[in-house]
């Protein structure tokens, strides 16, 4: 298994992980000190449909990666240099982002998982 296809595949288990994160938060598990700055502990509903989104949006992500590299056949019309790109700035951005959040929790659990993805991505979309 070469290098860009197994980095691939974590990726979009980090994404898969992540999105289940993401639902648990929309159905109101105690988790929210992990994301969004952490200043909410269950986030408010309005939040909750937020991170229903990003579920469904970070498994969108896996899929062009998984795309991307040819471990997914198929789905021909997705523009998958650009979005390849474009989500790894995006992670680069998340990254700095949790890294200065104002959550400890969400600097020490977030910030990995973000900066694995983001240099990942980067692998990625270099090759």
């Amino acid at each position: 298994m070469d290098l860009i296809y197994f980095s691939t595949i974590i990726v979009a288990v980090l994404f898969a992980s992540i999105a289940v994160f993401q639902v648990l938060l929309s159905l109101g598990y105690p988790l929210g000190e992990f994301t969004m700055g952490g200043y909410y502990k269950v986030l408010p509903k309005k939040l909750r449909s937020v991170s229903g989104i990003s579920a469904i949006i970070l498994i969108f992500m896996g899929i062009i990666f998984l795309k991307h590299a040819n471990v997914l056949n198929g789905l021909d019309f997705l523009p998958t240099n650009i979005l390849v790109w474009v989500i790894t700035i995006f992670l680069g951005l998340s990254t700095i982002a949790n890294l200065i959040s104002q959550s400890k929790k969400e600097r020490l659990a977030m910030t990995p998982l973000s900066s694995i993805a983001f240099l990942l991505c980067l692998l990625i979309a270099l090759s």
